[in-house]
């Protein structure tokens, strides 16, 4: 397990929320809990705080159980499910993982390699470097 910078992550949050179809973009701890990022300022949030809430804890503890096939099938780089009024992604790191939230009409390939390159080397892999 690798300790995270919460101030790198921080920056990095903020530089996704910089991409228009990027509603929300959050670190957040295994039980679900916002250590950095949140919404893209003047947005409605669409979720009470409650329900938002809700969401990152049941999303982390997916993350969590997707873990167990990583010896068979290897880890999971990234999930993502579209709704009717939003995309939401995760994208595991070490023991925490990044949750996106993105408008409806998204390319999520096309989303997921801009993050992934925004992430940083630990997904140099991903691309095959």
């Amino acid at each position: 397990m690798s300790k995270i910078n919460i101030k790198e992550y921080e920056k990095r949050c903020q530089e996704l929320l910089e991409d228009n179809e990027v509603r929300f973009a959050g670190l957040l701890d295994e039980f679900g809990k916002l250590l950095a990022g949140g919404y893209k300022q003047n947005i409605s949030h669409k979720l009470t705080e409650e329900q938002h809430d809700t969401v990152c804890k049941e999303l982390a503890a997916r993350v969590e159980k997707r873990k167990k096939y990583d010896t068979e099938l290897g880890r999971v780089k990234y999930s993502a499910s579209r709704r009717e009024h939003v995309v939401i992604m995760s994208f595991p790191i070490y023991e925490k993982v990044i949750m996106i939230v993105a408008e409806p009409n998204v390319n999520m390939d096309r989303l997921a390699f801009r993050i992934i390159e925004k992430l940083g080397s630990q997904w140099d892999e991903f691309f095959g470097k």
